[in-house]
């Protein structure tokens, strides 16, 4: 399950955990956030102790929305030790979204990654199935 948190709680859910976290903002009206939702939990499912992936509703939220100059929705910002080291916006659709967190994963998750390149996790970001050795 992704958690949402709000500007009350994203200081403690994002910004003061050791934890890597992926921050999806995005708003109810949003056709294109709907659709990437399901692929964020199973990112969350998978990935749940190496990355912890929240919910941002811009709408309710516009202080962390201009904090974080948002140009549009969904885009979704990687935080590592509570510094912002990645953005990902601008991406059409799943496949888009796919690649662009697997990249991701991959890049910024380098223990996990070691165990995906060395098949020893499964993933469904890339729609195949590693097998484990």
């Amino acid at each position: 399950m992704v958690l949402s948190v709000n500007e009350q709680t994203f200081k403690q859910e994002v910004l003061e955990t050791s934890k890597t976290v992926l921050v999806d903002f995005w708003a109810p009206w949003c056709g294109l956030c709907r659709l990437i939702h399901p692929l964020l939990q199973e990112l969350q499912m998978e990935w749940s102790e190496q990355v912890k992936v929240v919910r941002v509703n811009a709408d309710n939220n516009l202080k962390l929305a201009t904090t974080y100059k948002l140009k549009s929705l969904p885009t979704l910002l990687l935080f590592e030790n509570g510094q912002l080291v990645r953005r990902l916006e601008g991406f059409n659709g799943r496949d888009d979204l796919r690649a662009a967190l697997k990249k991701l994963v991959v890049t910024s998750v380098p223990k996990s990654a070691d165990l995906l390149n060395k098949g020893m996790v499964t993933t469904s970001l890339d729609n195949t199935t590693q097998k484990a050795a």
